[in-house]
């Protein structure tokens, strides 16, 4: 079988639209299949991902061009004719999230009769509103063979905004083999090996950005450390707001608590969910947190504030992930200083659902039926 991806993001960018369709083109390879992929080259980076690649340059478009959308319409000639040939050769197109490529990709693999998979990841949901004449992304929506959502959450949302329909299942995102549990004392080796002493260590990974909490976060700990004083925060990710965060640790006095590790390799995050004593996750929004998972899978427990994601997680996981409210940092802040009083690595239970949910072979093989089930209907 061959399968096109067409995705807006692949690595090294980090987002989950990005990280998927790596990993699917590497099981499909594994089984013996190809896979190709049509993509936007990395803004300001090399691509780490060379060889089956067709790299679209993003649309740049000026004020007239946006007022008569005439950019949009160069931009979706170009994409018709540089990608119509990888497309007409395909078994499956999978197309990735939203957007100009994807839309546009999506009504030409329509065109050449080639089954559709259409998977979504949260903002095309939690920001969909219908627009009026031609919507793009509601027609690949509506006329794709599958769609599957990255949560059960996002497909509900979807459902509750009118756009049931048939062939919908959710997915969860695999975690890697690196991700495995350490117990307590396999924890503080990991702990060593980063060179950390502190006696509690609190993991964040998270592009930063308001969406992400972190302010929250860097206020709570002021509360934490009263308490608890030997306790350090590692945060690990990019992005522009930065120095707003170093300055809200400032004014809350918990500078020297914390360490603004950048953009960390997942071999080394996996050390740090490892090393964690707790994972925090503080974002307004999310669909399903991969990273939470992954800390999960580590043997970390998570606190979440009620994001649509965390909510999910904690009806999956139970007590190994709390839940408090969003954008307060009080409730976190408690949270955080009662789990430090009572430390435990997760249960049992949370190992059991991690392997048979969300391992590769077990999310690997529900996408192969989603492929098998497409390329049937389109057969007859």
């Amino acid at each position: 079988m061959n399968i096109v991806h067409v995705t807006p993001h692949l690595p090294p960018d980090q987002a989950a639209n990005a990280l998927l369709p790596q990993q699917l083109g590497e099981w499909a390879r594994a089984r013996g299949d190809t896979a190709h992929y049509i993509a936007h080259p990395p803004a300001g980076r090399s691509p780490s991902l060379r060889g089956d690649v067709k790299w679209i340059p993003r649309t740049r478009r000026s004020l007239l061009q946006r007022l008569f959308r005439t950019g949009s319409l160069g931009g979706a000639w170009r994409i018709r004719r540089e990608t119509g040939a990888l497309l007409a050769g395909a078994d499956v197109v999978h197309v990735h999230s939203n957007g100009l490529l994807a839309e546009v990709s999506a009504r030409l693999a329509r065109r050449l009769r080639k089954p559709v998979v259409l998977t979504l990841y949260g903002t095309e949901i939690w920001h969909y509103r219908p627009k009026r004449g031609p919507d793009l992304f509601t027609s690949a929506y509506r006329h794709a063979d599958a769609v599957t959502f990255y949560s059960q959450r996002l497909l509900d949302r979807a459902r509750e905004l009118g756009l049931d329909r048939p062939g919908c299942s959710a997915i969860y995102p695999a975690v890697a083999s690196s991700f495995r549990f350490h117990d307590a004392a396999a924890m503080r080796e990991a702990r060593r090996s980063l060179g950390l002493s502190a006696a509690n260590l609190l993991v964040n990974v998270k592009r930063l950005h308001p969406l992400a909490g972190q302010r929250y976060l860097l206020e709570a700990l002021k509360d934490v450390v009263r308490t608890h004083p030997d306790t350090h925060l590692v945060i690990c990710g990019t992005g522009a707001l930065l120095p707003e965060l170093r300055a809200v640790a400032r004014s809350a006095g918990v500078e020297r608590h914390v360490t603004f590790a950048g953009l960390v390799d997942n071999a080394v995050v996996a050390r740090y969910c490892a090393a964690a004593d707790l994972f925090l996750l503080p974002s307004l929004l999310e669909a399903l947190p991969t990273v939470a998972v992954e800390a999960l899978a580590s043997g970390t427990r998570v606190i979440s504030s009620d994001n649509p994601g965390g909510v999910e997680l904690h009806g999956v996981f139970g007590d190994d992930v709390e839940v408090v409210p969003r954008e307060q940092a009080a409730p976190l802040a408690h949270a955080i200083g009662a789990a430090l009083a009572e430390k435990r690595r997760t249960a049992p239970a949370t190992h059991a659902v991690i392997e048979e949910r969300f391992r590769a072979a077990a999310v690997a093989r529900q996408y192969w039926d989603v492929y098998a089930a497409v390329t049937r209907k389109k057969a007859t």
